[in-house]
């Protein structure tokens, strides 16, 4: 990466899904820091030039950060704060502890002093149970920051193929020329184009053998077509000076290949009710929903890890296979290009996908800072 480009520190940093949008935004990620060492790790993968660090921020400094970077300062800072707490889906506990890291990072923010931060979140975090939270950790930058928003940012409405509405909060320092910002200020100049579900899969293999589902096997396989378009752009190309894996770079280019085509084995007669299941409708026993080709695909959650019991999330079926879909599809979904990866196996995988932010919906928010 050039050294001439802004630097941003991605807290709470996951797959990297706000890192993708950052740095195809025109920044450079110095410093990426998660605790889950399996989501850790897929970013190392696809940020090679990032420094990572495996750890838990509940309890890290501003001064500490910086450190870690080696950086007396940053541009911004940017991050998803856990969401488990403020979801409206779950137990809804605003006592759980992972709501307090929704404040820490605030605190960080006000040790730092960056040119701007942004904050992601779940929409349950504005109802009334959760907005006290919101507003204590707002009251630690206010004096320093011009506050822009909480504003929900659905990100079909910014081409991604997915109605995942997530709430955004953004800081610009009050010594920066301010800002009118508004949902509408995130938007391409150009219009977009929406992206249905048929259109982000296409070129994926629609048949999936439920076999390739072997512990670490990260199933390559073929793109039957490529697309053209604003999209497709993002899907097969757009890749930052420094940034993604370069032999899955070269597969995709040379060999026409992607990754994540994991299968998933159903018994017969599950096979038999899955087909059934009519566009948008959903399967009364596993409850999973069948995605309408020509409609958008609804939030992919990530179910729960080990500490919580591991329960995986009901994953919706293909618009018209018989099956759930694979990890490189929920990745088309999602907004992630074909060249990024993800854990090799299908639960980790998952849960990254689910947990991360839309690169699409993060790359417009950043743009407009830039």
């Amino acid at each position: 990466m050039s050294n001439s480009k802004p630097k941003i520190i991605d807290l709470f940093a996951g797959v990297g899904g706000l890192s993708l949008g950052a740095v195809r935004a025109g920044y450079e990620v110095a410093l990426a820091v998660e605790f889950d060492k399996h989501a850790i790790t897929s970013h190392a993968i696809n940020f090679p030039s990032t420094i990572h660090w495996e750890k838990d921020l509940s309890s890290v400094t501003g001064t500490e950060l910086l450190s870690r970077a080696n950086l007396s300062g940053v541009e911004g800072i940017i991050g998803g704060p856990p969401c488990q707490g403020f979801s409206t889906i779950g137990r809804r506990d605003v006592d759980d502890p992972r709501n307090r890291l929704y404040r820490h990072f605030y605190q960080i923010v006000s040790e730092v002093r960056p040119e701007f931060f942004i904050a992601e979140n779940v929409p349950g975090i504005l109802s009334d149970l959760n907005r006290p939270i919101l507003e204590s950790a707002l009251d630690l930058v206010r004096d320093h920051y011009e506050i822009i928003g909480p504003i929900k940012i659905k990100a079909s409405d910014f081409g991604a193929p997915t109605t995942r509405t997530r709430v955004f909060v953004i800081g610009i320092k009050n010594n920066v020329q301010n800002i009118a910002m508004g949902p509408n200020s995130f938007q391409s100049k150009t219009i977009i184009p929406p992206t249905t579900v048929d259109m982000a899969l296409y070129g994926l293999p629609e048949y999936v053998d439920s076999n390739w589902q072997e512990s670490g096997y990260d199933k390559w396989e073929k793109l039957a077509l490529r697309g053209k378009g604003w999209f497709y752009s993002k899907l097969y190309g757009e890749i930052p000076n420094g940034v993604g894996d370069l032999q899955s770079i070269r597969r995709l280019e040379k060999e026409n290949e992607v990754s994540g085509c994991i299968g998933t084995l159903h018994m017969e007669h599950v096979v038999d009710r899955f087909r059934n299941v009519p566009p948008g409708k959903k399967d009364v026993i596993s409850k999973a929903s069948r995605l309408h080709p020509k409609g958008f695909c609804p939030t992919l959650r990530a179910g729960t890890g080990s500490d919580r019991g591991s329960y995986q999330a009901v994953r919706p079926l293909h618009p018209t296979q018989p099956r759930v879909i694979t990890p490189r599809e929920a990745a088309r979904l999602q907004g992630f290009p074909d060249w990024f990866q993800f854990h090799p196996t299908k639960w980790h995988s998952f849960r990254q996908i689910g947990n991360s932010v839309c690169p699409i919906v993060a790359e417009a928010v950043l743009t407009s800072l830039n």
